[in-house]
């Protein structure tokens, strides 16, 4: 696995930085997160910025090397399927309130800004509803499933302002 280098300081921020403040390690997570890509090649197909498979493939060591992610050995002839921690999970605030950045102060389209719109509208509820899901999906929680989920509405909003 990749190794963990020491941090530059102690300061939160650059420990924080240090784990994702790359161009593309946040792209895979929120690839993972949004996206529901949990295969190599799902991740490196639905990337709308073209990561290069080299790239993806060291950003997904770097991401299991500092706890974000965990990693199903498959056996011969499986793919490796790919799954959030809860540190990982705990992310989705910090995604929402970098799409509502990304909202006000650069360009962006109609169609990719629908789920960052939501998020920002739904507010902490809706972060914390979405979290639970993610948990049940990567952690096997047994938390309650409402109808419609986060994501379907999150793909809703992107589906509905394609068009």
């Amino acid at each position: 696995m990749g190794e963990v280098n020491e941090p530059r300081s102690e300061c939160p921020i650059n420990a924080a930085i240090e784990v994702f403040g790359d161009r593309w390690t946040l792209i895979v997570l929120r690839d993972i997160v949004f996206g529901d890509r949990r295969y190599f090649r799902e991740l490196q197909a639905g990337s709308l910025e073209g990561i290069a498979s080299n790239i993806l493939a060291d950003r997904l060591k770097r991401l299991l090397a500092s706890g974000l992610l965990t990693r199903e050995d498959a056996r011969a002839g499986q793919r490796a399927r790919y799954s959030l921690t809860e540190p990982a999970i705990q992310l989705v605030p910090v995604f929402a309130q970098l799409g509502s950045w990304g909202l006000r102060h650069r360009p962006t389209s109609r169609a990719l800004r629908a789920r960052a719109l939501l998020l920002e509208e739904g507010g902490p509820a809706l972060w914390q509803e979405f979290m639970d899901e993610l948990r049940r999906e990567h952690l096997g929680s047994d938390l309650p499933v409402r109808s419609p989920t986060v994501r379907e509405r999150l793909n809703a909003a992107h589906r509905a302002a394609s068009s």
